[in-house]
C-alpha cells in the first residue's frame, strides 16, 4: 500500500484555488475513500505575489511548470491554466514523463484532445477531464460509464452560465442584451471581454466534447455551427413569452443515420421542456438513450467551488486506480468517424420577426412564398404599428419543422419582396 499519492497543480487561478481549498477542507474524508493520503506537492503558476483565497506552504510555489512535469514524485498533474498553449505542451511532456492527468481545460479537449487522449492510451495513463463541461456537474463520467450501455441519440445543454444569465435577466427583469451583460460583469459572472462566451465559443468547445464522448467520434469544433446572443432583442423574448416558450442559448448535439448533428445558437424552447426551468448562471444537461430514456444534469454551471468540485472528484478516481494497479482502463472513445452534418441538412421550426407595409395582401404574399419553398406555417402574428402610406406592421412567423436550406431560399425570397422593410431576426424554435 502507498502512504501518500502527490499531486502538482499548474495554474492557481479560480477553480486552482478552489480544488486546493476542497482537497485541505476535505483531506481526511478523501484519504479514506482513497486508501492513503493525496498530497499537493508543488503549484505552479505565473503569479507568485497574488493573494490567493486560499492558505497553503509557500514554499512549494514556483513559476516553472517543469519543476513538476520533471519531478519523478508526482503521480498526478492537474492543468488549470486554460488554452490550447503551452497548456497542450505541458499534458504532453507530463504524459511522457509517466503522470496520470486531470484538467478543466474544454478549448484543449475540443481542438487537441484525440491526441492527448490517445497518447495516455497507449501509455496506460488515465486522463480526465469532468471540469471541462458543467462545472461541478457530472457529464462526462456518467456519459463515459453510467450510460456505456445505451446508444446515446441526443445531448441538448445550456452549458454557459454567461448567456443563460443574461438571457434569464432579459426575459424576466425585461432588460436589453447591453443592460444584462454590464450587470453580468458587474456581478463577475461576464468577462470584461465576454466574446467567448456571447458569441457561442465557449458551447461549441464543450458541444464537442460531449458529441464525442456521447456518439464515439471523433468531432473536429471546426465543424460545429456556432452562433451568439448578441443580435436578441428583449422584443423577442417577450414574444416568446406570450407564445409559450422562453429563449436560450443551446448547445444541441444529435446523432443522425447518416451523421452527427451538432451546433450551438439560441432557441425558443417550450416552457415544459426540462431545461426551460434553468435559469440564472446555472447549466443543465438533457440527455437522451436509447435504453434509458430522457434524463436531465443541472447544477452550478461554473465558479471555484463546483469546477473545484469536479477537478478534486477526477483526482480522487484517479488516485483510486493508482492504488488498485487499475489505470488506463479508459481511453479515448471515439471509436467511429462520423461526420458532422451540414447546417443545410437541419430540420427544426423557426421564429421570424420582420416589418412590412402596412396594407393588403400583405400576410398572404408572404405566407405564398413560405409555401412554395415548402415552409408550412403554424402561427402568424401581426402588430400593427402604423396606418396610412408610410405605415407598417410588425409580423411574427412560427413554422412547422422545415429543412434548413429550404427555409433560408423562402427567407432570401421574402427579404427581396418590395413590402417587406426588414426581417428583424430569425431564431430556431426547440421542440
Amino acid at each position: 500500500m502507498r502512504s501518500a499519492i502527490n499531486i502538482g497543480m499548474i495554474g492557481l487561478g479560480t477553480v486552482g484555488c478552489g480544488a486546493l481549498s476542497i482537497l485541505q477542507e476535505n483531506g481526511d474524508a478523501i484519504a479514506r475513500k482513497v486508501g492513503c493520503e493525496l498530497r499537493v506537492t508543488r503549484i505552479a503558476d505565473i503569479d507568485l505575489d497574488r493573494e490567493r483565497p486560499v492558505q497553503f506552504d509557500r514554499s512549494i510555489l514556483t513559476n516553472d511548470a517543469y519543476q513538476i512535469i520533471n519531478d519523478p514524485d508526482v503521480d498526478i498533474v492537474v492543468e488549470l491554466i486554460g488554452g490550447v498553449s503551452p497548456a497542450g505542451r505541458f499534458i504532453m511532456d507530463a504524459l511522457k514523463n509517466g503522470k496520470h492527468i486531470v484538467t478543466a481545460n474544454k478549448e484543449l479537449l475540443a481542438r487537441e484532445g484525440h491526441s492527448l487522449l490517445v497518447e495516455a492510451g497507449e501509455r496506460k495513463q488515465d486522463f480526465s477531464f469532468e471540469a471541462s463541461v458543467g462545472g461541478g456537474i457530472p457529464i462526462i463520467r456518467p456519459l463515459k460509464i453510467d450510460l456505456a450501455g445505451n446508444r446515446i441519440e441526443e445531448v441538448i445543454g445550456i452549458v454557459n452560465g454567461t448567456t443563460n444569465y443574461i438571457l434569464t435577466s432579459m426575459s424576466q427583469e425585461g432588460e436589453d442584451f447591453g443592460e444584462a451583460l454590464a450587470e453580468a460583469q458587474k456581478l463577475g459572472y461576464a468577462e470584461p471581454d465576454p466574446t467567448n462566451d456571447v458569441e457561442g465559443h465557449d458551447a461549441a468547445y464543450k458541444i464537442a466534447i460531449l458529441a464525442s464522448i456521447a456518439f464515439t467520434s471523433r468531432v473536429n469544433v471546426a465543424d460545429v455551427y456556432h452562433e451568439g446572443i448578441t443580435s436578441l432583442t428583449q422584443r423577442d423574448t417577450s414574444y416568446a413569452e406570450e407564445l409559450g416558450y422562453c429563449v436560450k442559448l443551446l448547445a444541441i448535439a444529435k446523432d443522425r443515420p447518416n451523421g452527427m448533428e451538432i451546433r450551438v445558437h439560441p432557441a425558443f424552447l417550450p416552457k415544459s421542456h426540462p431545461l426551460a426551468s434553468v435559469n440564472g448562471v446555472h447549466n443543465g444537461i438533457f440527455v437522451r438513450g436509447n435504453a434509458v430514456g430522457d434524463v436531465m444534469f443541472y447544477g452550478q454551471g461554473a465558479g471555484p467551488m463546483a469546477a473545484g468540485s469536479a477537478v478534486v472528484g477526477d483526482i480522487v478516481d484517479i488516485a483510486r486506480n493508482i492504488v488498485c494497479g487499475a489505470t488506463g482502463r479508459i481511453a479515448c472513445t471515439c471509436l467511429d468517424e462520423k461526420p458532422v452534418l451540414p447546417l443545410g441538412e437541419t430540420i427544426t421550426k423557426y421564429y421570424v420577426r420582420m416589418r412590412t407595409t402596412d396594407m393588403p395582401g400583405v400576410l398572404a404574399g408572404v405566407a405564398g412564398v413560405f409555401g412554395e419553398n415548402d415552409v408550412s406555417l403554424a402561427t402568424v402574428l401581426q402588430k400593427t404599428r402604423g396606418r396610412g402610406k408610410n405605415g407598417q406592421a410588425e409580423i411574427v412567423w412560427i413554422t412547422h419543422e422545415v429543412k434548413e436550406e429550404n427555409f433560408r431560399r423562402a427567407l432570401a425570397k421574402i427579404e427581396s419582396l418590395p413590402v417587406v422593410a426588414q426581417i428583424n431576426a430569425c431564431i430556431r424554435v426547440e421542440e
